[in-house]
């Protein structure tokens, strides 16, 4: 049968989330045997598409004044996933992250209505986690790389950050997986995918 896995991950920095997306976007249980590389969708909310400068706002972290272009927004990647929906997806974060980031500046939303739209294509989400005392040691390897090491001096909104995602993702009508990134891989997404009748449509 066609392949056609739709994954949402979510997590808070230091999690791997965007390295666990490129590794899915080329596992052969997820898209096949591949006899040359071509390249999948993959799309993030954390893009920071509204505002003209580097690591700006985006759909996660929009502006009071920008919620109408948030919710426009949001309304249209559903849309393309309804049309295209015989196709394969990962999303490296999207609504849960948005309802963590903007519920710690004290605004609500209910994505109740995205995630209705989403359970019939058989959306999944894998929550990426690792071990409180697992923090310090992921900084000091991102430090090596970041072009904007300043977000990482503190770990304690990381931490309260997972926390938030667990409780949001315990709240979801979608499947949820949490990953302990420190122990698991893509191997172990694409199991639980199979096992849950997850990759096809």
């Amino acid at each position: 049968m066609k392949l056609t896995p739709k994954v949402i991950l979510e997590g808070t920095r230091l999690t791997g989330k965007t390295d666990l997306a490129f590794a899915l976007n080329e596992h052969p249980r997820l898209v096949g045997h591949r006899r040359y590389r071509y390249h999948s969708p993959l799309i993030s909310a954390e893009w920071s598409g509204f505002s003209n400068e580097p690591w700006g706002r985006g759909l996660i972290d929009f502006a009071p004044d920008e919620t109408a272009q948030a919710m426009e927004t949001y309304e249209t990647w559903v849309r393309m996933f309804e049309l295209q929906r015989y196709y394969s997806w990962i999303v490296d974060r999207f609504h849960l992250s948005t309802l963590a980031f903007q519920a710690r500046q004290g605004r609500e939303f209910d994505f109740g209505w995205l995630e209705e739209r989403l359970k019939p294509l058989n959306f999944a989400i894998v929550l990426c986690t690792r071990p409180e005392n697992t923090f310090e040691e992921a900084r000091d390897e991102r430090l090596k790389i970041s072009a904007n090491p300043k977000q990482y001096v503190a770990l304690e909104p990381f931490v309260e950050e997972q926390r938030q995602l667990r409780e949001l993702a315990a709240k979801s009508i979608l499947p949820v997986l949490e990953l302990d990134v420190t122990r698991q891989g893509p191997d172990d997404v694409a199991e639980w995918l199979d096992e849950r009748g997850l990759l096809t449509l």
